[in-house]
């Protein structure tokens, strides 16, 4: 990617997902990873309830966590 390209989707969330919860993003890979075969919204609600991260901040990390899958 050329540097003057704009990070665009769910990854343009993760420096502030890193700045406002202090952990890396790979360690919200790792809950996700760690919770299984749920779906998309079963894991946002788990992110959200009990590791109370934003709506779209979860939001963004599920999606992009799927699309690896």
């Amino acid at each position: 990617m050329a540097a003057s390209e704009k990070v665009q989707g769910p990854a343009s969330y993760f420096p502030s997902i890193e700045k406002k919860y202090g952990q890396p993003v790979a360690h919200w890979f790792g809950v996700l990873e760690a919770a299984g075969n749920l779906k998309h919204m079963e894991l946002v609600s788990l992110l959200k309830s009990a590791h109370g991260l934003g709506h779209g901040h979860a939001n963004a990390l599920v999606a992009y966590h799927l699309a690896r899958r």
